[in-house]
């Protein structure tokens, strides 16, 4: 509570000396509050609370903006003169007053939101320009002074809430853009985590043939030749053909096959429609931790068997292998939790990852809705 208080204590002292200058402004009969304007007078009040406390609470920053602050205390000078004008002019509603108000608020947009004046001058000077014409042809018509009496208010509050629908809506768009580039970022980063690891195991493989002057190497430098066209080219779009990551899965499972030399039963069934598209490299991580935490831990009958299939509504990725038990998993590595942050940034709510775990076999289903 004690460092609540230390850290807000700009907020207290904003109400204390904005009633200070209040009460001093009224005694000098500056300003003067109606009666029956309850909320009006919160409003008003309540605003002035929180530049004042923002301005001290930010004092050390506004300290660096010299210039900044300058140009923000000579416009609340003019708006003190204009109040003051106003006062002793004693006509209410004076068309220079309300002129001088509108212009003094333009100024208070530039100065706080120069980029969304810039961008928007031209519709801002149009509405409060139509605003302004129609209240000096009612304010200075004598015949139109009992609808002026109604709608003076409205007009000049009116261009208020749709400028700040305009900005909301501006800052609304940034905050989308800034997730978008956040998300796209971070999948980047997810795809250069899955490239180089790609590249080490199938690297292992090619060592453990030169390594036995095995006649099988060429092959599979091709097929790793292959495999780094796709992740380097392929990789890096946001769709790709499901026949170009099926063509990808079986150059990794063959891969592999060259590699063991023990009894590996690999099954691998696929039935997906000519244009069917997904992101690239999904289903490939889940092969790799088969292969990764089954067959490679595994002396006899190790299996893997997957199924690929597509149709309007969805795919449907399932695969199955089996594993040792008894021999503990220490490295989990990155693969799994990347796809489920992948699946979360491109499929968001639209996929299902389903792990099915016995004693002896793990299956993952992947299920992407269209």
């Amino acid at each position: 509570m004690r460092y609540f208080i230390k850290k807000y204590k700009a907020f207290g002292i904003g109400a204390v000396l904005l009633a200070i200058v209040v009460m001093c402004l009224e005694w000098i009969s500056i300003i003067k509050f109606p009666k029956g304007a309850t909320l009006e007078i919160i409003s008003i009040v309540g605003f002035w609370w929180l530049v004042t406390s923002f301005a001290l609470y930010h004092f050390n920053y506004l300290k660096k903006e010299k210039i900044f602050v300058i140009k923000v205390v000579v416009l609340f000078i003019i708006a003190f003169l204009i109040f003051g004008t106003d006062n002793y002019l004693n006509v209410p509603d004076h068309p220079i007053f309300i002129f001088s108000i509108v212009i003094f608020w333009l100024g208070v947009v530039y100065l706080f939101f120069p980029k969304f004046f810039t961008k928007y001058k031209i519709l801002i000077f149009i509405t409060y320009g139509l605003a302004l014409c129609y209240f000096l042809f009612l304010r200075l018509d004598e015949n139109y002074l009992n609808l002026y009496q109604q709608k003076a208010i409205n007009l000049l509050v009116f261009p208020v809430p749709v400028l700040f629908f305009i900005w909301a809506h501006e800052q609304w768009k940034w905050f989308n853009n800034l997730k978008s580039e956040k998300a796209k970022a971070e999948l980047e980063l997810l795809k250069t985590q899955v490239n180089p690891h790609f590249l080490f195991n199938t690297l292992n493989n090619l060592y453990a043939l030169t390594v036995k002057h095995s006649e099988k190497a060429p092959e599979v430098v091709v097929k790793l030749s292959d495999m780094m066209r796709y992740t380097i080219y392929e990789g890096k779009n946001d769709r790709v053909s499901i026949a170009e990551e099926i063509s990808y899965m079986k150059n990794y499972m063959a891969l592999h096959k060259i590699r063991h030399h023990k009894n590996v039963s690999l099954k691998f069934d696929h039935n997906t429609l000519p244009n069917d598209e997904v992101a690239p490299l999904l289903f490939i991580i889940l092969l790799e931790n088969a292969f990764k935490h089954g067959v490679e831990k595994l002396t006899n009958d190790a299996f893997i068997t997957m199924t690929l299939n597509s149709s309007k509504k969805d795919i449907h990725f399932s695969i199955t292998n089996n594993y040792d038990s008894s021999v503990k998993q220490n490295d989990k590595g990155i693969g799994l939790e990347n796809l489920k942050r992948r699946l979360d940034l491109i499929y968001p709510d639209l996929y299902e990852l389903i792990i099915n775990k016995t004693p002896t076999t793990y299956n993952v289903e992947l299920i992407i809705n269209k």
